[in-house]
């Protein structure tokens, strides 16, 4: 089964974990600096290296993709929606069937491993990106200072060269009026908090996206743990707020209801609208008060109510009216399967 539709530690307030490894190759100019001869050696390169590499992954163009399918790659967080837009001719990926490992090639950095997982699993998803680095580093020449560690385009990536993002979900922070706070404590301790697809995108569904600032003069367990620290500390923050939201319970339950409603029963429904109710759906689920649901419901909900997989799922490209009406059929349907 896909990561996305999985259920992992800590999912009442963990979505999702991803470790990501900024990497260049010794021997080729940086991106920015890449002409269209360079960026084609570097992708002859690593998709002749793709077998050697294993983990059943394949290597994918993007000039082989169409629109519809980038857009759902992009709301599977697996590439970015600039990766998407800009490196149309010069982008590729190499991907797993179950998507929770998604290489990024000639995106900012040369090469950008990722490795997802559903919920809080920062070991068990570091220790994969490791293994696949470490393998990956003996098919290529890695870009490498011993002053400075890995050498990136972006100098805040320098060093180890690693993103970990964990997305929590905080609805009833968000509710208590109390997220603010919460989260600028958590920027006050190194953390970028961002949006559902990281810079510059704003939070959406009550989701937030926290990763380390530093990458420099530091290990990559020490971020992990780090990480592992603050996400704990919000995830006890939200578990409060809920508790103190479930003190009426008879208020609670009619708004989680009231959304249930609108989601089970509406005859069309906007993106926008979905993400909403579904998060409130999810707030009730997590806290035994609809029983309706389960975790892997709320995960299919939240994947297939996005545009492009639901366009993706139904088998065909809808306009954005034709779309409303189809997004509460599916809606229904995985609520009542």
């Amino acid at each position: 089964m896909n990561w996305y539709l999985q259920s992992g530690k800590e999912s009442d307030v963990v979505f999702s974990t991803r470790v990501r490894l900024a990497r260049n190759l010794k021997d080729m100019k940086f991106v920015g600096h890449m002409n269209k001869k360079d960026e084609e050696a570097l992708l002859e390169k690593m998709q002749s290296i793709t077998p050697s590499l294993g983990y059943g992954l394949k290597f994918l163009r993007l000039k082989d993709m169409d629109n519809l399918t980038k857009l759902s790659l992009v709301e599977k967080h697996l590439i970015s929606p600039d990766f998407a837009k800009h490196k149309t001719e010069t982008g590729a990926i190499m991907i797993n069937d179950e998507e929770n490992i998604c290489i990024m090639i000639n995106e900012e950095d040369h090469i950008r491993i990722q490795v997802l997982s559903s919920g809080l699993e920062l070991n068990q998803t570091l220790a994969l990106a490791q293994e696949i680095d470490e393998k990956l580093e003996t098919l290529v020449n890695y870009a490498f200072s011993e002053k400075y560690g890995f050498l990136t385009a972006c100098p805040t990536n320098v060093g180890t060269g690693m993103r970990i993002s964990v997305m929590v979900h905080l609805p009833a922070l968000t509710a208590t009026g109390n997220s603010k706070k919460v989260l600028e404590a958590a920027n006050n301790f190194g953390m970028n908090i961002r949006g559902v697809y990281g810079e510059g995108s704003k939070p959406q569904g009550d989701l937030y996206q926290i990763s380390n600032k530093q990458s420099l003069a530091v290990t990559e367990d020490e971020i992990a743990k780090n990480i592992k620290a603050i996400t704990d500390k919000i995830a006890e923050q939200e578990r409060l707020a809920r508790k103190f939201l479930g003190k009426d319970r008879t208020e609670l339950s009619d708004r989680v209801y009231r959304a249930f409603g609108e989601l089970r029963y509406a005859m069309k429904i906007s993106s926008d609208e979905a993400k909403e109710l579904i998060s409130t759906v999810k707030l009730g689920t997590d806290m035994g008060i609809i029983t309706e649901l389960n975790d892997l419901k709320v995960n299919e909900l939240i994947l297939y109510t996005k545009p492009a997989n639901l366009q993706k799922r139904v088998g065909k490209s809808l306009e954005e009216y034709e779309r409303d009406i189809k997004r509460a059929e599916v809606i229904k349907e995985i609520i009542n399967e």
